[in-house]
């Protein structure tokens, strides 16, 4: 343990109880995982942003090494791994299986345990503990004739054959041992260097062991389970936490069944690894939640899950949906039966100021809906029935749980008789029995009903179509009401239809078979709306179009509604926020405003906003106006189209100000793998531009206007990131044609280097002004893309400012310009962590000159890339820059203030 290398002895017994011939025996080795930067597990690393791995020493990750595999006999059996997939083992045999036949082998081998810093499994320097998961060699899942071949991806969802395990452990003494296992201590005591125990357990796929010198784990006990914790909450007692737990697995066995396996481990590590979201991102003291509630959360979270990983003999990665759905499902009964009052805030929803806003009104469970949604809006949902390994981070661990437990409560809501909830009992009872998957729980479900669900299977499990309803119009006659419901997505699920008299339900109906327009006679009753899923017990794409006021004037369904600040969406009214904002640049100083704008925490087709700002320095008002309606495409490459329209006015020069407006379309591609960070994008606008003359800033070129078509293609990950862009620029005395490609690449002795290629070319050229001209080190920003905070500067602080455009140079350099064509190669290695040296070389044409090459170097501080960087200059074409007077003012700086471009630096990991 010292070396964190454990020498393992193993015999298999495979029996093989299906009607298949076994040519070949699959093992999972998913510690060997950890061995190789570029398998499975190192890619799903990079891909999330994840540096820890790659900049790993050797000696930290993980490895198997085979010292022998023999049969029954002693004679050696040949193995290997399959191409790419490093933590399998594929055991090729002499002889066949056949159909209950019984095959021995033993093998023997090292497990070098990994630095938990990567998945939070292996071993933890400085409590001197091990949290062994997936750590040992298992015979895969035989399924449909063939063995499941799935790689550790840091899923937690092993595929493992239902197996019984009887183990030795031998141990130094004095280290404790906690397992789900049935564990005894058979040898040792404490005058002995070691001590072995003995572990077992039967019918089960998986198991913990954690190994500690320092106890933190606690066993509870009741009627049901016994349940092994060490879950942290400083501010519980141990009475109070011994009576959640005890709540909780009553709970749990009431509505599942008691579990077969005698004992539980639920760990903190299980706990960090898949947090309740939202808990987790404030700190505790600021928590709205009491402190028992938090605590309960956190153990009925992990504990359903453990509970279910060790009942449901599936596919977890295949039917990843039943795992993640049953646990929500329970999770929602539980608060609706213990606290039926909870807010999605807590207590702050009491504060008579926060009682206005939808957030502190809605329910505790309301979150799981608005989660689903905050994924659906921006087109990144995915079907809740796909392998789990094809999920983008925030659907495997949010948004797709919650959509897949929401659904399950849609279904028993619609099937009336909590047929759902016994449904799940009678599937996890199966469970005992054999191997189990899908089809199983439609088989049960559809014992219990005759209403059929196969629209349920098909369109809300294994479909990303929306859902989404609407009124059309409405006829009051004197005893009823003739409506027309709208299917605006084509997707056939049935849909709830409430009457409302003040917020009181009046009566409900379920509707089925509304393909497209559907008319429906309902009782008067005194109602003064109608709401379609007005409990939103239905993931429901857009419900702001659910409500038909049946006493309306001119149809006004929903009021308008102003709100400070932001807030979630709600579907009863028409929301517009305002929010108080400061910008700055050096003209205009540090300057207030408001922005009015109607975007809350979910995307909406149609966005605007109107930000009205007042300049300090200049006395005058700035600010800007955009309008957007975004057009989302499903299943297709192109998944997103915005048409936009924006305009803006700021001060360019201390007595200058200029207006641009923009209309433009965007048109923005994906690869159909929704984890491949690889994304494009066609970009079409026209900008126009209007500027104040300035008598500080000379220039005769005030008004213009350029139409620009723009392509760029890119990939973003930990190990590589790569981009290309092209830009075609026209205006009536120019044409520009550039183009763009950068490279960055992290090699596995954890150097990193970065490449850059520009090259822009004018077509035509009928200008004097050297405005529109290439700029080597800044450009000259003629559209306003870039946020310079002082742009006409050419001396001060400001001045250097670095945009990485166009040419890319750090020194400034003469020819600064290039009003016929420019080529630049912009590159840096790193030297140690985040300091690089960087080097630039190009050639710049200038009318009536000729070309002439440009170079520079220097040292780049990578503190945050391409948010916060410093370039100190060395040599260049003005020779020894760092030993020339004024070297500060040669310094330059990346820095990026905008909160929305900053929020994406930690977003980035999640889609």
């Amino acid at each position: 343990m010292a070396n964190k290398v454990l020498n393992i002895e193993q015999e298999i017994v495979y029996i093989n109880n299906t009607n298949n011939i076994i040519k070949e025996l699959v093992l999972n080795d998913w510690n060997n995982a950890y061995s190789d930067k570029n398998s499975p597990l190192g890619k799903r690393f990079s891909d999330e942003f994840i540096r820890s791995f790659h900049l790993a020493k050797e000696s930290e990750r993980g490895r198997t090494s085979i010292i022998s595999i023999t049969d029954e006999n002693d004679l050696d059996l040949q193995f290997s791994r399959p191409e790419k997939q490093v933590d399998l083992l594929s055991i090729h045999l002499d002889s066949p299986i056949y159909p209950n036949q019984e095959f021995k082998l033993k093998i023997k081998y090292t497990i070098q345990v990994p630095n938990q810093r990567f998945t939070r499994f292996g071993y933890d320097e400085n409590l001197g503990s091990l949290y062994l998961k997936n750590w040992f060699l298992a015979p895969a899942r035989f399924d449909n004739g063939i063995f499941i071949k799935n790689s550790n991806e840091n899923l937690n969802d092993i595929a493992n054959a239902i197996s019984d395990y009887d183990i030795k452990i031998t141990l130094p003494t004095g280290i404790h041992v906690y397992t789900d296992l049935e564990s005894t201590k058979i040898a040792g005591n404490e005058n002995d260097y070691e001590s072995t125990y003995q572990l077992k357990g039967k019918n089960i796929t998986d198991f913990n062991l954690i190994i500690e010198t320092l106890p933190t784990f606690v066993s509870h006990k009741n009627k049901y389970q016994e349940v092994v914790s060490n879950l942290k909450d400083k501010r519980l007692n141990d009475i109070q936490k011994a009576i959640v737990i005890d709540r909780v697995v009553s709970f749990v066995s009431n509505q599942l069944g008691k579990l077969p396996q005698e004992k539980i481990v639920v760990s903190q590590v299980d706990y960090d690894r898949n947090p309740f979201y939202g808990l987790n991102q404030l700190p505790a003291f600021l928590s709205p939640f009491p402190n028992e509630f938090l605590y309960e959360l956190k153990f009925l979270k992990t504990y359903i899950n453990n509970y279910l990983k060790a009942a449901l003999h599936i596919n977890p990665r295949k039917d990843t949906w039943l795992i993640d759905g049953i646990q929500t499902y329970v999770m929602m009964r539980y608060i609706e039966e213990n606290y039926p009052d909870m807010k999605m805030m807590g207590r702050l929803s009491q504060f008579k100021l926060l009682k206005g806003y939808n957030l502190f009104k809605s329910d505790f469970n309301d979150q799981y809906y608005y989660l689903y949604l905050l994924m659906a809006r921006k087109n990144l949902d995915q079907s809740i029935g796909d392998s789990k390994n094809t999920f983008i981070k925030f659907n495997e661990q949010i948004s797709g749980r919650y959509k897949a437990g929401m659904s399950l409560d849609y279904l028993n809501d619609y099937l009336g008789d909590d047929k759902v909830s016994k449904t799940i009992a009678d599937f996890v009872k199966l469970n005992q029995a054999q191997q189990t998957g899908e089809e199983d729980f439609k088989t049960l479900l559809n014992q219990k009903t005759d209403k059929n669900t196969d629209w349920f299977f098909k369109t809300v499990v294994h479909k990303r179509d929306l859902i989404d309803y609407k009124f059309g119009d409405i006829k009051k006659n004197s005893d009823s009401i003739e409506v027309v419901i709208k299917n605006r997505t084509n997707t056939n699920v049935p849909v709830s239809v409430y009457g409302i008299n003040k917020d009181t339900i009046i009566f409900k109906r379920w509707v089925e078979n509304v393909v497209k327009d559907s008319a429906l006679t309902l009782p008067k009753e005194n109602v003064d709306k109608l709401v379609l899923n007005y409990e939103n017990k239905i993931p429901e794409y857009n419900a702001r179009n659910n409500w038909k006021a049946t006493k309306s004037f001119l149809g006004n369904n929903r009021p308008i509604k102003f709100t400070f600040i932001k807030d979630l969406e709600d579907s009863s009214v028409n929301q517009i926020f305002y929010v108080p904002e400061l910008s700055y640049n050096y003209y205009d100083g540090i300057s207030p405003g408001l922005s009015i704008h109607n975007k809350s925490f979910l995307d909406k087709p149609f966005i605007f906003d109107l930000s009205p700002i007042y300049s300090v320095k200049t006395n005058s008002l700035i600010g800007g106006a955009f309008f957007t309606v975004n057009q989302n495409v499903r299943e297709d490459r192109l998944y997103n189209i915005r048409y936009s329209l924006g305009g803006s006015t700021y001060h360019y020069a201390p007595d200058a100000a200029y207006t641009k407006v923009t209309p433009s379309i965007n048109f923005r591609f994906r690869d159909l793998n929704y984890r491949s960070n690889e994304k494009e994008n066609v970009l079409i606008r026209h900008v126009f531009v209007e500027r104040e003359h300035s008598n500080v800033v000379v220039s005769k070129d005030e008004n213009y206007s350029v139409f620009n078509l723009r392509y760029s293609k890119g990939a973003s990950e930990i190990t590589r990131v790569y981009g290309m862009m092209a830009d075609v620029q026209i205006d009536k005395n120019f044409a520009k044609l550039a183009g763009e490609v950068q490279y960055r690449k992290l090699f596995d002795n954890n150097r990193q280097i970065n490449l850059r290629l520009f090259a822009g070319t004018f077509m035509y050229r009928d200008t004097k002004s050297e405005f529109f001209s290439f700029g080597l080190d800044r450009p000259t920003d003629y559209l306003y893309d870039y946020a310079l905070l002082g742009r006409s500067e050419t001396t001060g602080i400001f001045s250097q400012q670095y945009i990485m455009a166009e040419g890319g140079f750090k020194s400034k350099l003469d020819p600064p310009l290039a009003n016929q064509w420019m080529t630049t190669i912009n590159a840096s290695f790193n030297i140690w962590n985040w300091i690089e040296v960087y080097g630039d070389i190009g050639l710049v044409k200038n009318e009536g000159f000729k070309s002439k090459f440009l170079y520079d170097n220097g040292i780049r501080l990578n503190l945050v890339p391409d948010y916060f960087e410093l370039y100190f200059p060395i040599s260049s074409n003005n020779g020894w820059e760092i030993t020339q007077p004024h070297y500060g003012e040669k310094i330059r700086y990346v820095i990026t203030l905008s909160p929305k471009t900053l929020i994406s630096l930690f977003t980035r990991k999640w889609l």
